[in-house]
């Protein structure tokens, strides 16, 4: 190292140009004018061009699996009669309604024995027996939440089921 030499100081951020040497320490005048007695041993000079030589190699990035339990999308489950049957005008209002609810039922037990998070159940907007009769069965599940008599209760065509 010599006068007029640009070093930096090793553990803190200050650089600047050597101004005079005292012993074991040196003199150094900082891009402000200030100037600061720092040992020898905590000096380095200050070397733009130190990577210039280094190749820069790029990696390729691994990619992470995604379970299929934990998607994004919740499961999701129809309840319009029409979506479960092929034929809907052979069927009774009160046969309906069962046939709705042992498809729901069958969906809650399915999500719960494979570990699925959530399930988003469309019963659809109308007078209201399709969506009680999915409350009444969500009363009885433990082990899950979901939005019970929310302030949109009559406006909202579907219910998340989160499983805990």
């Amino acid at each position: 190292m010599k006068i007029g030499d640009l070093i930096s100081v090793i553990d803190d951020d200050l650089k600047g140009k050597i101004s005079a040497f005292k012993g074991n320490l040196v003199q150094i005048e900082d891009e402000h004018g200030f100037h600061y007695d720092i040992e020898k041993s905590k000096v380095v000079l200050h070397n733009h061009n130190i990577y210039d030589d280094i190749s820069i190699t790029a990696k390729k990035e691994t990619s992470t699996k995604i379970s299929k339990k934990n998607q994004t999308q919740p499961q999701s489950i129809d309840l319009h009669f029409e979506k479960l049957v092929n034929n809907p005008k052979d069927f009774e209002s009160w046969e309906r309604l069962m046939i709705q609810r042992e498809k729901l039922i069958e969906k809650l037990e399915y999500c719960r024995n494979n570990n699925i998070k959530k399930l988003n159940i469309i019963h659809g907007i109308g007078d209201g027996v399709l969506q009680n009769m999915v409350h009444e069965v969500l009363q009885g599940f433990a082990g899950i939440e979901y939005e019970d008599h929310d302030f949109f209760y009559h406006s909202t065509g579907n219910v998340l089921v989160t499983f805990l």
